[in-house]
């Protein structure tokens, strides 16, 4: 789940989000944003990053980091960028809508387990609609076209389909991306948006 993924600070140096390795750059590289050197905290310009994060092409980068390669060069990947401007400070509660949904069941079916693609995932109300249940984090799933269909408008128990785990309302972190397996780089900054959410 992280493997391809930076985390993105905001100015005050508050998790807001997880991004993709391709536009973590494309924000550095913009000047929108700064790379964080994981061992010393220090701010990196996509110029600076290069002097001391990159390898000629033609040498075998260290395994335990990640790097991209170019045609000339191996860029080491950033685990951690702040950006330029401030963007607010982060809601302490996450947006209830389809992506989120989506994201909190990682995109997978929960009842047969399936991962199809987003063109055959659907929104499952686990109690239905017709029978008083509700658009909400505790009564909402993905479930896949197939099983959203053979499902129709029973329960779980009545359709005799168990699902993988009960429908919850996903924390902050959970929603940005954050939690159990992210990079070592990552814990100094959701330690401390974990103790704001709690205080």
């Amino acid at each position: 789940m992280f493997h391809d993924s930076i985390l993105v600070l905001n100015k005050s140096w508050t998790p807001i989000a997880t991004t993709t390795m391709k536009r973590g750059f494309s924000l550095v590289f913009q000047d929108r944003a700064r790379i964080v050197d994981p061992e010393n905290y220090e701010m990196h310009s996509f110029e600076s990053w290069l002097v001391g994060g990159s390898l000629p092409s033609i040498e075998q980068p260290p395994e335990d980091e990640r790097w991209l390669r170019t045609a000339n060069l191996w860029i080491r990947v950033p685990e951690v960028i702040v950006l330029q401007r401030f963007n607010g400070v982060p809601r302490r509660e996450l947006t209830f809508s389809r992506r989120n949904i989506y994201r909190r069941d990682n995109f997978t079916c929960q009842y047969c387990g399936s991962r199809p693609g987003l063109k055959q995932l659907s929104i499952d109300h686990v109690m239905p609609l017709s029978r008083g249940g509700r658009t909400s984090w505790e009564n909402c799933v993905v479930a896949c076209v197939k099983c959203n269909t053979r499902k129709g408008d029973r329960t779980p128990e009545e359709a005799r389909m168990p699902m993988a785990r009960e429908p919850f309302r996903p924390s902050f972190n959970e929603g940005v991306g954050l939690g159990v397996g992210m990079p070592a780089s990552w814990e100094r900054f959701v330690g401390v948006a974990k103790r704001e959410i709690l205080e």
